[in-house]
């Protein structure tokens, strides 16, 4: 059975791999995340997960370039009230880090913590403790992490916002604090399913 690459610490770096495009930008959706979120999809994956299911986006040249224009018009968007942040997915947002970068602390700048990101990505946490810089501040603007390469054998289409029982929903800032993955919960305190 065929499966996904895994690299080493640092193997794959956005300022190789980059080439600043995008796959999408879907404003106000429901389905990338908790509530009403602006999800930008960045172009390039390594990871070439099995039956992955936007293959597309696998391609680093894939889509549309990256514009200043683009940027304005998801922090305008993310000014709704009704909106409560933004997506990160793709592709893999971690090699994309040159896009992300100035995006997210655009966000953070404009409304600190009262919108959250999410982001999705390929890698473990585990894994991103051990990569680059980049990734590493990247991951500091991020709320809620959903990692872990999709695994086509632990498929499991009754999860939320995941495909495969591998992948987890982290909370960011509690696992940063106590230098450990901490499951994300709803509002309720009650894990993911």
């Amino acid at each position: 059975m065929k499966a996904p690459k895994n690299p080493l610490p640092k193997e794959w770096l956005a300022s190789d791999w980059s080439r600043g495009k995008i796959a999408d930008y879907k404003p106000y959706n429901f389905v990338d995340g908790e509530g009403v979120r602006c999800s930008l999809y960045v172009s390039g994956c390594l990871f070439a997960c099995p039956n992955c299911y936007n293959l597309a986006v696998q391609n680093f040249n894939y889509g549309v370039d990256y514009t200043d224009e683009l940027e304005e018009r998801i922090l305008d968007d993310l000014q709704a009230s009704y909106c409560q942040g933004l997506t990160l997915l793709g592709g893999e947002p971690m090699l994309n880090t040159n896009i992300l970068l100035p995006l997210c602390q655009k966000v953070r700048d404009r409304f600190a913590s009262s919108k959250d990101i999410w982001c999705w990505t390929g890698y473990t946490w585990e894994e991103l403790m051990e990569e680059s810089q980049d990734k590493l501040q990247l991951l500091s603007y991020v709320d809620v992490l959903v990692d872990g390469r999709y695994l086509d054998q632990l498929r499991d289409l009754t999860l939320q916002f995941r495909g495969s029982s591998n992948q987890r929903i982290i909370d960011v800032k509690k696992s940063l604090q106590e230098n450990k993955p901490v499951l994300w919960t709803q509002a309720d305190g009650s894990p993911y399913y």
